[in-house]
């Protein structure tokens, strides 16, 4: 992993940048280049602001390493902001916006760039698996619930996984699973192949809005259960309870805290009353892929926090 972060990387930093990340590159998380500015690396457990001074040449000849020399070629996702690189890594993108017709159409003089680290886990699900699983082989349709940064999208890339193979401990026969990858952070595809393991019987749209990736998936896909990855607005509670309305079990994830929190959010809210989520499950932000609470929500109760609480 370390090499190949580090070949995107000037010529002239490159053996500076990975004698600074040393034996601890399985920790490192983001390399944060900013024009006239220190190269700044994040580890799970501290932060280095280097003595490399970048420049904006250090800045155009690395977008040229990540363009592979064709900037146009990936004009749409720099339009984005952010451009996946193989691995599954994510470089994030700012500077300067050209906005046409409300829509972003280029970024020009770009002021910095953000590496961040794709960590693929196997096995980050297992805790959270068996709550998921009916008896039947069948699951809940289920929506997890974390701050940034507790390792919600690590999960959600394992369950599909794991959801997809099957899992003969538990005696889960494989399904159809479809992901609606907006921003590439579950499959990270990178020239049409997904750069992490998202099982055999999986298929993925990348780079489309949800509500609209949804629809395509179960009109053209016949899957047994739709993922995707942060929702929260009324274009996703449309296209959600749509999939409930065909019998399709849904796997999401949210922005969240607390079940307050996820309640005085009109959207979440919504989906919660016309019944899409059968299981909510908060992941606890200290301790990163861990479960906090779990509500196993009854249909037939209408006051959410007298439902049943793991």
């Amino acid at each position: 992993m370390k090499s190949k972060i580090i070949d995107y990387l000037p010529i002239r930093i490159r053996q500076k940048i990975e004698n600074k990340i040393g034996q601890d590159y399985m920790k490192l998380e983001e390399i944060r280049l900013r024009n006239s500015s220190p190269i700044i690396l994040k580890f799970n457990d501290k932060e280095i602001i280097t003595e490399i001074n970048i420049e904006q040449r250090d800045i155009k000849e690395t977008l040229q390493y990540i363009c592979e020399n064709s900037i146009y070629a990936y004009q749409n996702e720099i339009n984005h902001g952010y451009i996946t690189i193989k691995g599954g890594h994510r470089v994030g993108i700012t500077g300067n916006c050209v906005i046409e017709n409300n829509k972003v159409i280029n970024i020009s003089y770009i002021y910095s760039l953000n590496f961040r680290i794709s960590k693929e886990i196997i096995g980050s699900a297992d805790e959270i698996i068996p709550y998921i699983i009916k008896s039947d082989s069948k699951i809940y349709s289920t929506l997890i619930i974390s701050p940034p940064g507790a390792g919600k999208t690590t999960i959600l890339r394992d369950l599909v996984r794991q959801l997809s193979n099957g899992i003969n401990t538990l005696n889960f026969h494989g399904k159809n699973v479809g992901v609606v990858d907006e921003r590439g952070e579950i499959g990270a595809m990178h020239r049409g192949i997904p750069q992490n393991n998202l099982g055999i019987r999986t298929d993925i749209l990348d780079n489309v809005p949800k509500s609209v990736g949804m629809e395509m998936l179960i009109r053209s896909m016949s899957p047994e259960i739709i993922v995707a990855d942060e929702i929260g607005n009324q274009d996703d509670v449309n296209s959600i309870n749509y999939a409930n309305t065909c019998g399709i079990k849904g796997i999401f994830t949210a922005h969240g805290d607390s079940i307050e929190d996820l309640y005085s959010r009109q959207y979440l809210n919504k989906l919660i009353d016309s019944n899409a989520f059968e299981l909510l499950i908060f992941l606890d932000k200290f301790k990163k892929g861990r479960i906090k609470e779990i509500y196993y929500l009854d249909k037939k109760e209408k006051d959410s926090s007298k439902k049943y609480k793991q």
